[in-house]
């Protein structure tokens, strides 16, 4: 336990904090099926500069990027968020990313910038929120950077590994292929809405949790994105961290082709309907708009949807046939009445 008052400087921090807490890394081994293996050599035990891998067989290396608000969540300004949830959330954005492109994680490169006030006790809980959602998904946080900065600055990388051909690209799709999604969206942008608003509605506490824990505790889907990589027939993929209407606008995008998207066939989580009732929202757009669920969209062909709908079942996920692609490149939404319009909700976009 560090003590709440304590402040460090970098080489103490990494001494004290960072070595402990990483202690062992080094001789880590992963496997893919088909004997591949990756060992890390040098890990953050070592404090190289770099982490080192050992890979053999035929492979391809996936690496994603992604830096998030920390404090300027809106969430943790309010009380909602910890400074571990803060880290946890950091490893498992980049996480879906690797998982997105059907690969295995097997690293997690962080940066942890803060101002000279966080105690000694602050950035070890960040830390162990970044390493205990590696654990979650069995990978590891191999290094990265901490420092001093003006406030804390929260980025990281993660680093996977797939079969030669395996990875999962946006551009794919094409005219005809189904367009389907792992699970509901929209329940972290209930969350932002309900717990943003007056106080002057209330869910019971267990819905309250269910809620808080889409930005809590988000999962990457590794064991999904492998499974559509193994399967060979999906066309394109990436996750909704930008909310499923951007998600789908972007693998129109690279594909070159547009999309249906069937208003009665989007899965909607019981709790985004209650929420949009209580706030006076609408639900389809609250299920489209900017909502970081990290699930996973993408295209397959529609001869194969069904076979790989019954993969999916057989290993316990859920997919969600929602739409399909057309030559005609718009993003359109069909309506439960039978109408089409644009779709509705407002995508996330990155600030110039």
């Amino acid at each position: 336990m560090q003590d709440a008052g304590t402040t460090s400087d970098e080489p103490t921090r990494l001494a004290n904090i960072i070595g402990p807490m990483f202690v062992g890394q080094s001789g880590w081994t992963q496997e893919l099926p088909g004997g591949a293996r990756v060992e890390l050599v040098a890990g953050a035990d070592a404090q190289d500069d770099c982490a080192v891998f050992r890979v053999d067989g035929p492979l391809e290396i996936v690496l994603g990027s992604d830096y998030v608000r920390g404090p300027k969540f809106r969430l943790y300004e309010l009380g909602h968020l910890s400074n571990y949830d803060i880290g946890y959330y950091l490893a498992m954005a980049n996480l879906s990313d690797v998982a997105a492109m059907g690969a295995l994680p097997i690293a997690l490169l962080s940066v942890i910038r803060y101002p000279k006030s966080l105690s000694d006790a602050d950035f070890a809980v960040v830390m162990e929120g970044i390493r205990d959602a590696c654990r979650e998904v069995g990978t590891l946080n191999v290094g990265g950077d901490i420092g001093s900065a003006e406030r804390i600055i929260l980025s990281a990388s993660a680093v996977g590994i797939v079969e030669q051909g395996g990875s999962l690209l946006r551009g794919g799709a094409r005219p005809g292929d189904r367009l389907c999604v792992t699970g509901p969206t929209g329940i972290a942008a209930s969350a932002q809405r309900y717990f943003g608003g007056d106080g002057s509605t209330k869910l019971r506490p267990e819905q309250e949790e269910l809620l808080i824990s889409a930005w809590r505790r988000p999962r990457a889907l590794v064991g999904q994105g492998r499974c559509l990589s193994r399967s060979g027939v999906v066309t394109s993929c990436q996750d909704t961290s930008d909310g499923l209407k951007a998600g789908v606008q972007s693998l129109a995008a690279a594909s070159g082709v547009g999309f249906v998207v069937e208003e009665a066939e989007l899965p909607v989580a019981d709790i985004v309907a209650e929420v949009a009732t209580l706030t006076g929202g609408e639900v389809t757009s609250t299920v489209l708009g900017d909502s970081v669920d990290f699930q996973l969209v993408f295209t397959v062909g529609e001869d194969d949807a069904a076979q790989l709908a019954k993969v999916f079942a057989d290993e316990g996920f859920q997919l969600f046939d929602i739409g399909y692609a057309t030559e005609e490149r718009e993003v359109r939404l069909r309506r439960a009445d039978g109408t089409v319009e644009d779709l509705p909700g407002v995508p996330w976009r990155h600030a110039t």
